[in-house]
Order: C-alpha cells, then structure tokens, then sequence
C-alpha cells in the first residue's frame, strides 16, 4: 500500500518513515527540507506539487507543521500558510485522489488557555470534551486545521483522525524557568505523569488511527502517556504532587534522591488518553512506571526509536540572546 507522509525530515515524519518502511509500506516522504527520509523535496503550500505526490496514495499521515519554537522567529501569515493553507492542499487533494483514510497530526497545545485552573481550583482533567481556547497563533492554526479535517469528512466523506500529541520532543524545554530549575531528563520524567509521551507510542498510534479511520469517520484523540492518576487525585496533584506521586510509587524518592532530581511542586493539568485506547486498541508502553524502573537500572528511558531519530532541534541557526531558546 502506498502512503504519504508529511513533514519527513522532522522528527515525528521520520519515526512514522523508518516504522511504516519496515511494515513493508510503499512511503512517499515529503518535505521542505532534503534529508534521507524525505522522497519529494517541496512545500505542501504548492498544490500543484501536492496533487503530482498523491498519485496512487491510500493513506495520509499529515505530520507537516510550523511549531510552538517557531512562534519567535516566523509571522503569522506563515504559520496560516503552512498550517491551514498546506493542510488544505492536502485534503482537497486526498479526497481527488481517492483516499482511504487522513491523519491530522494536531496538539494539545489547543487547549491553551482553557487549561489554566483558578486558585485553589484542582488540576484539570483534560478530555477531548473541553472546548479549546488557544492562547497563541500556532494553537489557533492547529485549531483551525481540525476544523477543516471535520468540515472534510462532513461534506466529501473523506475519513479523517485528529491526533492531540502531548510532548515528545527531546529538544529542551521552551520556557526558560523550568531548564533553569530541574535537569532536562529530571523534567521530562517528571512530565510522564501528566503530558509526555513517548515517539515510538505517538508512531503507534498513528498506524491505529489510520486503519480505523474508514470505520471510525472522524474523532480527535489526546494521545499522552497513560496517567497513573484517577479524576479524585486532582486536587491532591494541584496541591502537593509530591505527596501525590509517593502514595502511588514510594519507590521514586530514592532513584530520585540518587539522581538529585525533584518533583514538581504542583501540577496543573493531567491527559487524559481512555478514548484513544479504548476506541483505537491503542495501548502505550510508556509511562512513568516503566520509566522510573529503566532509571532504576542505569538504563535510557526512552524508546529505541526514539534514541535512533534522536533531536532534530526547529531552528537551522543559533538565535541571538533573548530569542526563542530553541536552535
């Protein structure tokens, strides 16, 4: 079967590549940048180009995107152009070429401001029910570009998954107090408990949504670890995440004193993936329990696909000082 990936040089485009290669996939790789996964060098923003690379596809894995790290250092026209304008393309071109099933690569950074809880307030149980308020032009394009998903499988039939990943990036963290504050691999861990997820379960999830899509027509999906918390843990977690982590793994303390880490303080909002697992039978490895017992055994915690795509940073150039942080 012959599939089209978007965004293949990036870091989830390749781990979808290299996974769907080795399911014997015919994979057509696109993107802007020429790199060894990408078969068809050019912009999804140029529909003619985008029709010549959908010939004979039957599934599409859009993964194509201008990012959170981008923010700084491009405009908002290009970020509609490449987030709304190319995802566009590629749906009207989908439904041309006959396409059996379209995977939207979103994020849960549509969330944005409707994740922020009043004082005292307990952490958020954060389900595809809550209504997204995008706080930036990056959640509003991706915002955007499920709607046009939906509006594509409504009036042309054409089936389509929205997949909101929490992160998987290994680049560090965008906000300058948190790497100021824990080690990188003390955050990311951490983060496992509530929003992080890793690359090899975010490609497994991406090769479920598309053979259930044909039957499912159009659904969104938070795709994040499993949590270890229930919704009753959310004011423990808001007030004290430590207490809250020890009653649950008593163990961590002590890999974490070992290391020097620490837990967060508090956490303010927790992903939730049932409906992914329940409806798509997609069941993640990775979670904080298997994590903390890799530390436990000197091993790496991340998966082997993971460590093989390795980071592919967003920015070709050092930013001056005072710039987005991200390279």
């Amino acid at each position: 079967m012959k599939v089209l990936v978007t965004g293949s040089s990036g870091h989830l485009g390749e781990a979808l590549v290299r996974t769907l290669r080795e399911l014997e996939y015919d994979v057509v790789g696109l993107d802007v940048l020429d790199r060894s996964f990408t078969t068809h060098v050019g912009s999804i923003t140029n529909r003619s180009w985008v029709r010549r690379c959908m010939d004979g596809v039957r599934r599409v894995f859009h993964a194509a995107t201008l990012h959170k790290p981008h923010v700084g250092t491009h405009s908002r026209q290009e970020f509609i152009d490449s987030n709304i304008t190319g995802t566009l393309n590629l749906l009207e071109e989908a439904v041309t070429a006959g396409v059996e099933s379209f995977v939207f690569t979103s994020t849960t950074s549509v969330f944005g401001d409707a994740l922020l809880p009043s004082p005292g307030a307990p952490a958020v149980w954060v389900t595809e029910e809550i209504t997204p308020i995008p706080k930036n032009i990056y959640g509003v394009t991706k915002s955007a570009a499920e709607d046009l998903c939906q509006l594509f499988h409504r009036n042309e039939g054409l089936p389509c998954i929205v997949l909101r990943t929490s992160r998987f990036f290994p680049e560090e963290d965008d906000d300058p107090t948190a790497r100021e504050s824990y080690a990188d691999d003390n955050l990311k861990v951490n983060e496992y408990l509530f929003r992080r997820v890793d690359l090899e379960d975010v490609v497994g999830a991406h090769v479920l949504a598309a053979q259930h899509a044909p039957a499912v027509g159009f659904r969104k999906y938070i795709v994040s670890a499993t949590t270890p918390f229930m919704p009753g843990d959310m004011q423990d977690v808001r007030d004290d995440a430590p207490r809250a982590v020890r009653q649950l793994f008593p163990e961590y303390e002590a890999e974490y004193s070992r290391r020097g880490w620490k837990m967060l303080p508090s956490i303010g909002r927790v992903y939730v993936n049932d409906r992914a697992r329940r409806e798509l039978g997609w069941r993640p490895q990775y979670d904080f329990q298997l994590v903390l017992d890799r530390l436990r055994a000197d091993q790496d915690f991340k998966s082997p696909l993971a460590r093989l795509v390795g980071s592919k940073g967003y920015h070709a150039e050092e930013l001056p000082p005072g710039s987005y942080p991200f390279k």
